[in-house]
């Protein structure tokens, strides 16, 4: 494992655990070269996810940047990055135990939206706002009275 501090190639490993999840195994590390620690992930290869765009290009599923979308969209909001991670971990697993091996961005961007209406409302209208292109005004005003419609 290359070292994130000095690049060396080789280090051992000091401590090694499940995560609460059990989804991965959580190892503590030591450099030989410099002596630093740093933690790594292992997780189970699974078969890719793809996600088929509008234009019908299809990509890589990139958790990486589904999860920088929702911190944007809770930036200065009461919800925790470990609970994010969770959340995109979830839908990972779940299109994972469906075996879909392709989704359409319209599909995941909408599963996207109902697991964050539940847990932040406001973060749920910042997503939703970049995610369905709220033009206007009034397109902003509607989907903040869909969701009011659903509370009362």
């Amino acid at each position: 494992m290359k070292c994130p501090y000095c690049a060396y190639l080789d280090s051992k490993v000091v401590d090694s655990r499940p995560t609460e999840d059990g989804e991965k195994i959580r190892r503590r590390r030591e450099c030989l070269a410099c002596g630093r620690r740093f933690t790594t992930y292992e997780v189970i290869e699974t078969t890719p996810l793809v996600v088929v765009k509008k234009d019908k290009s299809r990509q890589m599923f990139d958790r990486n940047k589904l999860l920088a979308g929702l911190l944007r969209a809770c930036e200065k909001r009461p919800v925790s990055v470990d609970t994010l991670d969770r959340l995109v971990d979830s839908i990972e697993q779940g299109y994972a135990n469906q075996l879909v091996k392709e989704v359409t961005s319209r599909e995941l961007g909408e599963y996207v939206l109902k697991q964050l209406k539940e847990l932040d409302k406001v973060a749920y209208i910042r997503f939703a706002s970049v995610y369905r292109d709220f033009s206007d005004v009034e397109t902003f005003m509607e989907e903040l009275r869909q969701l009011q419609a659903e509370e009362n």
